[in-house]
């Protein structure tokens, strides 16, 4: 091959891989929270579960409706974030976390006392868990497969793009949980391949006691249902 052929393939070669990266960038770019916030249209009836739930509507300080579980002898309220279900708008770090705001409005409207309120966040909602717990009185943190940020996630995940230069909803628990002032259990599967148990445990050196973290071996992602036992009896020895 001749030396004017293989400059003019490595061009072709260096475009070609340019333009993957660019697409990829793009992507990212213009698709982060369809990738972050992964919707479900469907609504679906407690009863299906095996619930016996109430349906509410709880409206957020800009307006949105959101549907919520008031579920019966469990002292249980949980929402659909907005875009999810029939709750309306569109999902958003600031949106959701309004979300959140809304939902503790309700609890306290309803009579719980603060000290009595367990706020739970599983994912990527325990970043609106951590923020209500930041910015109110509450009995006590749960979170299921937390994370430092979203934005040490999403790096770790797309390493060859600068991640935390494009994010729109970086959600940075590390920069919250020291100003929650309620006992913390955070509970996370040592093979979780969506939230990887390092940023758990980043986040939960970040965080004040009283506080604890269970390992699950061998879980992926969401591991709580596979402490359900002892989360609940955490709960009642917490804020019994």
């Amino acid at each position: 091959m001749d030396h004017g052929r293989a400059r003019r393939v490595v061009l072709i070669a260096v475009t070609v891989c340019a333009a993957l990266y660019a697409a990829l960038f793009l992507g990212l770019l213009f698709g982060q929270r369809q990738i972050l916030f992964r919707q479900d249209a469907a609504d679906v009836d407690p009863a299906t579960l095996g619930l016996e739930a109430a349906t509410v509507r709880l409206k957020t300080e800009d307006g949105e409706s959101l549907v919520a579980w008031s579920i019966a002898g469990m002292g249980v309220l949980a929402i659909e974030y907005r875009g999810y279900g029939a709750s309306t708008g569109r999902p958003n770090e600031r949106g959701l976390k309004l979300d959140g705001e809304a939902t503790y409005a309700a609890a306290i409207a309803s009579g719980a006392k603060p000290e009595r309120i367990v706020v739970m966040g599983e994912s990527l909602g325990s970043g609106v868990a951590v923020s209500i717990a930041a910015r109110h009185k509450v009995g006590a943190l749960v979170l299921d497969s937390p994370y430092s940020s979203i934005a040490d996630v999403a790096a770790a995940a797309y390493w060859f793009v600068p991640v935390r230069a494009l994010l729109r909803d970086p959600f940075r628990n590390d920069l919250l949980i020291a100003q929650v002032n309620a006992p913390t259990l955070m509970v996370h599967g040592t093979k979780d391949p969506v939230v990887p148990i390092r940023f758990g445990e980043k986040l939960f050196a970040l965080a004040d006691p009283p506080k604890t973290f269970w390992r699950v071996e061998g879980a992926g992602h969401l591991a709580l249902g596979e402490r359900l036992a002892d989360v609940l009896d955490w709960i009642d020895r917490t804020i019994g």
